[in-house]
């Protein structure tokens, strides 16, 4: 008797324990939490008119380059320019020594004046025997050679004065002169220096860098690309001379001023499979300098009916892209997408996608498909739609 009344207390307490553990299970507020879905955000896509941007790198180009070079042979006794100077059209670059040019140029003075007296004499010999073959003081056979006397002498002075002429002109090439307006770079020779012996000796390069040029090329296919979607109407092309092109600087900052689409090339390079182009930019402070790699962008047509999705939300693999998207029961379906360019942060989808879907667009890779959730709307910022009466062109236009 006595160890069942000190067993009574524990086994009501057991009791007591047993009754709460069965009324968990039957707690209407602890079923609901287990049982709702998780909840995701999601954005509604809508197609909207975008400019479709292509971004490539280019390379700086001057507008006009010359080199300069001595046209005459010499020794170079001064250089007449400061290197990286900006100077005019036939502004001095580099003196050569005019000495023996300037004896050339009086030798040849010389030999017209003899010329010149050789011919006079000539003339007064053939007017005389055209007076004396008519008195028969003469024959004609010697009038005749006074006449061809006279004749070879006159082309003598010719041939002296042309020599005249371009010994004075070599002597004027003893001053080396730019022959564009422009920066003169640095000099490559110094005083002291033998040049033109044997060839035309570069003496400095002038380039005109204001404005500036900026080759680039697009691959092929991407243009085969652009032309199908505007043939299909998907797209309206933009023509060449409303191209306006931006550019990015080496250092990763924008370019001040924009520039202009000047070519694009009718062919393919076969050797990169591209297409060669080239834009025009101003370039008033000397920001830009030929040689230097840039980015260029450029908007090549109106996507008529695009569709931006954040980054975030496009999943990429080695294979293809794919969105998920929240269907209308609720579930996670796995949607694959063509999204090959981006537009700021967002990727313009151009296949797999119509329009109305909602999109999950955070903690995508978390949630698996099938999964049955909550979608929770994201208020989606206005795109910055481009104007779609744009004029119709060839890309290549």
């Amino acid at each position: 008797m006595k160890t069942f009344r000190a067993l009574a207390p524990v086994c009501v307490v057991a009791m007591l324990l047993m009754g709460c553990g069965k009324g968990n299970p039957g707690n209407p507020k602890t079923g609901e939490a287990a049982a709702k879905p998780p909840q995701v955000t999601v954005l509604t896509v809508h197609p909207a008119p975008l400019p479709m941007t292509i971004e490539l790198p280019g390379r700086l180009e001057a507008y006009r380059q010359a080199e300069v070079r001595a046209r005459v042979a010499g020794i170079v006794t001064a250089r007449l320019y400061e290197e990286g100077q900006e100077v005019r059209k036939n502004a001095p670059l580099f003196r050569i020594d005019p000495a023996p040019l300037k004896a050339a140029a009086d030798s040849a003075a010389g030999a017209l004046a003899r010329a010149e007296a050789q011919a006079a004499n000539a003339t007064d010999k053939r007017e005389r025997y055209a007076v004396l073959v008519k008195a028969h003081a003469v024959s004609d056979r010697d009038h005749t050679e006074a006449v061809a006397a006279e004749r070879q002498a006159k082309a003598e002075v010719m041939s002296a004065r042309a020599e005249l002429e371009r010994a004075r002109l070599q002597l004027g090439y003893a001053t080396v002169t730019a022959p564009i307006d422009g920066r003169a770079r640095r000099a490559m020779v110094t005083e002291g220096a033998l040049v033109g012996q044997d060839s035309a000796t570069p003496l400095t390069t002038v380039e005109q860098i204001d404005p500036i040029y900026v080759n680039f090329s697009q691959p092929a296919a991407d243009v085969a690309t652009l032309q199908r979607a505007i043939d299909s109407g998907r797209a309206t092309g933009v023509a060449q001379r409303d191209i306006e092109v931006r550019l990015t600087l080496p250092d990763g900052s924008e370019y001040t001023q924009t520039g202009k689409l000047l070519f694009t090339d009718l062919a393919v390079d076969p050797g990169t499979d591209t297409v060669a182009m080239r834009a025009l930019f101003p370039n008033p402070r000397r920001a830009l300098l030929p040689g230097a790699y840039v980015r260029i962008r450029l908007d090549r047509a109106i996507d008529r009916a695009a569709i931006a999705v954040p980054r975030d939300a496009v999943m990429r693999t080695s294979e293809q892209a794919s969105v998920k998207v929240v269907d209308a029961s609720g579930k996670v379906v796995v949607v694959p997408v063509q999204a090959n360019q981006m537009k700021g942060r967002d990727w313009l989808v151009t296949g797999g996608l119509k329009g109305g879907e909602r999109v999950v667009v955070e903690n995508v890779a978390a949630l698996e498909a099938g999964t049955v959730v909550t979608p929770h709307e994201r208020v989606a910022a206005v795109p910055v739609s481009a104007p779609v009466s744009a004029p119709v062109s060839k890309p290549n236009a």
